[in-house]
């Protein structure tokens, strides 16, 4: 039945049953280690991403989609007679992947109508909008209202990542260079939070075990919280976050692997949580 389709991009870390269950379109980003160009999700799984990371002299880079990528993917869902696509994408202030899904809507303006959303946020923050439009779009919701249910959650939308490490933040300038030597120099653990689309310290732990009980008090200081969400860089203390978490939300959260979008720039063993505040 011809409907409305749901295409976002694979910075969501989205797991792939969910992405495969709702038949979610993923455009992927590419990842460069040095000279070498790799495909997200096809090229890279998260598992291979950390191998390859462990491995390397050199840290990985990110580059957008390309408009034309977007496009295609748009003009698949015209031919597989949808009505229209809603598109969510990774924050614009962060990359260029909500430009070029603009772009690549305009050019698919021929095929079928198109709206893109800026998420404003990453990994499952991204992610949790994403879900909240396919299940609008499954109860035959027209594309105004699967587009408003993604845009309501943006300024709803809390995520927040304990990091071990700021070196692949401050190599990739999304966290200044200063803060980062100071808590190399401290050993300290930081939090950050992602608000707004833009990346912001929010509290330096002195350890890891207490980043992630801060972690866990900081979901719990908002109160009953909805679309809860675990993502962790292959951390071997997940469980250990995920028992602080219980009864933190109105359900289970959901927990997914850190892709090789947002592992880039985080780094190895992140720990990272998303939620909705309020409704």
């Amino acid at each position: 039945m011809p409907g409305i389709s749901v295409v976002t991009d694979s910075a969501c870390d989205l797991p792939p049953e969910l992405v495969s269950d709702h038949a979610i379109a993923v455009v992927p980003l590419t990842i460069r280690f040095g000279a070498e160009e790799l495909v997200d999700g096809r090229d890279l799984t998260p598992a291979r991403f950390w191998e390859r990371v462990s491995g390397s002299p050199v840290l990985p880079e990110t580059a957008a989609p390309s408009p034309g990528a977007f496009e295609q993917v748009f003009r698949e869902a015209a031919a597989g007679g949808a009505d229209g696509v809603v598109c969510i994408t990774l924050a614009s202030t962060l990359s260029a992947t909500f430009q070029a899904a603009t772009l690549g809507a305009e050019s698919a303006r021929d095929a079928l109508p198109v709206t893109v959303v800026d998420s404003r946020a990453v990994s499952m923050g991204q992610g949790m909008m994403v879900l909240a439009a396919v299940r609008r779009a499954a109860s035959g919701g027209t594309m105004d209202e699967v587009a408003d249910a993604a845009r309501e959650l943006v300024e709803r939308t809390r995520v927040f990542a304990a990091l071990d490490t700021l070196e692949n933040l401050r190599k990739g300038g999304r966290i200044g260079a200063a803060q980062a030597l100071l808590g190399s120099l401290l050993s300290i653990k930081p939090i950050i939070e992602v608000t707004g689309g833009t990346v912001e310290p929010e509290s330096k732990q002195r350890t890891r075990g207490r980043s992630l009980r801060y972690l866990a008090d900081k979901v719990r200081s908002f109160g009953p919280v909805s679309n809860l969400a675990v993502v962790h860089g292959q951390a071997p203390d997940v469980d250990e976050f995920l028992a602080l978490l219980a009864g933190a939300g109105d359900e289970a959260p959901v927990v997914s692997q850190v892709g090789a979008v947002i592992g880039s720039h985080a780094g190895p063993r992140v720990v990272g949580v998303t939620f909705t505040t309020g409704g």
